[in-house]
């Protein structure tokens, strides 16, 4: 099964309280982001966003230029429906990240748990010069991954684990790391996976 059959599938068949990413307040991505500075009126891209909470916590917050990206279209349906009238200002991109080009520039980029779902070194390059692509000459990226403490497998896929050290080498030396921060994320079986979290700046 191709990846976007495999998501597709699972946001057909499982709901969120069914899936172990699901945050009911993303409490450290909206913290990582308050952190950049910028104002709400900076545009936002928020990739594998999918049934993600964090998007209705920015709109709450008076952010205006959003971006979400996902793989899978039933998942950014469920959050179309979910949201209603007040997502009508999203723009909605289904689109493997890998083959994302964008002529959009974004001030933030922000994923967590996406990008350790990329093992090989060619699906990570892509995704890093994609990001580089994206990001305003002045941009910041958030990424949230699996840490070293953390699973090792994830929605039955082999992932990648990182630790500080490891993605400020894998996003050098076009970005510089402002600051790391990890999370016990505790899924909603009652499991804790252990995140990495950083903050990076574009390098103009």
């Amino acid at each position: 099964m191709d990846n976007q059959r495999h998501w597709e599938t699972i946001y057909t068949e499982k709901q969120p309280n069914e899936v172990s990413w699901t945050q009911e307040i993303p409490k450290l991505s909206l913290q990582l982001i308050n952190n950049t500075n910028l104002p709400t009126s900076a545009k936002i891209i928020d990739v594998g966003g999918g049934e993600s909470n964090l998007l209705d916590h920015l709109l709450e917050l008076g952010y205006q230029n959003l971006s979400v990206l996902d793989i899978s279209q039933n998942a950014l349906n469920r959050c179309k429906q979910r949201l209603g009238e007040i997502g009508k200002s999203i723009e909605w991109i289904v689109i493997d990240i890998t083959q994302f080009q964008s002529s959009t520039k974004y001030d933030i980029w922000h994923d967590r748990a996406v990008f350790h779902f990329l093992t090989e070194p060619d699906t990570i390059s892509k995704y890093k010069l994609n990001m580089i692509n994206a990001l305003s000459d002045d941009g910041q990226f958030i990424l949230g991954t699996f840490s070293d403490r953390g699973p090792k497998k994830c929605s039955g896929l082999e992932i990648k684990q990182y630790t500080e050290e490891t993605l400020a080498e894998t996003f050098s030396p076009e970005f510089e790391p402002i600051e790391f921060q990890r999370e016990d994320h505790l899924t909603p079986f009652g499991t804790v996976q252990n995140f990495v979290f950083g903050r990076f700046k574009k390098k103009i």
